[in-house]
């Protein structure tokens, strides 16, 4: 596909998750930085993503927003990086990454804002308890190298970065389990070269 692929940020957010699968893909991407509360409330980007928030990404006529469906959005249409799950790694490559999506993201962000969610209310949340959580992204990260089997795949890009940012702000437990998985992801070139990018770009904008 030779549409241009467009791709909305800020540094010093999620966007990161998608950088890094956009440089994972190694398909060209031209990238647009906005600020929070201005230019991301702004009615041109509000017509890309009503919610104002970012990252998203165009891709021709087609926008997506949400870093997991830009995830997987990235590895489908560009087969040729390897990212998608082969038909054996569907199962664990949907179950992990939608957990992080859901459960993961949410007993975080419970927890970063000082709400715990009561023992007899437990069943009304779709994360339950955030040891629960914790217990069972150890499990995801512990049966085999990668969350979806033996190889990286666009699920470990996903989870891999809510751990990382997890462990570098406190805000998941660190578990060794953590620690040596996202050891191993992090080595990737194409990480490397998706933060360097998004530290240069933090740096720009607050000299600006």
């Amino acid at each position: 596909m030779t549409e241009e692929l467009i791709f909305y940020t800020n540094p010093v957010s999620r966007g990161r998750i998608a950088r890094w699968m956009l440089e994972e893909t190694g398909v060209p991407y031209r990238t647009e930085l906005l600020t929070f509360g201005e230019t991301m409330k702004a009615p041109h980007y509000l017509s890309v993503n009503p919610m104002g928030k970012v990252p998203a990404i165009r891709h021709g006529d087609t926008v997506v927003i949400e870093c997991a469906a830009i995830c997987a959005y990235l590895a489908d249409t560009f087969p040729q990086s390897g990212l998608a799950p082969r038909p054996e790694e569907r199962g664990a490559y949907y179950r992990w990454m939608f957990f992080a999506a859901g459960p993961l993201e949410a007993a975080v962000t419970l927890k970063a804002l000082g709400f715990e969610i009561p023992k007899d209310r437990l069943r009304m949340a779709g994360c339950g308890s955030f040891g629960d959580v914790m217990g069972t992204l150890e499990k995801a990260v512990s049966r085999s190298a990668f969350v979806a089997g033996d190889r990286f795949t666009a699920a470990d890009v996903y989870v891999g970065s809510h751990i990382g940012w997890g462990l570098g702000f406190g805000s998941i437990e660190k578990r060794q389990a953590f620690v040596d998985y996202f050891g191993r992801i992090s080595e990737r070139e194409a990480y490397r070269r998706a933060s360097a990018l998004d530290d240069e770009a933090a740096s720009t904008m607050q000299a600006a």
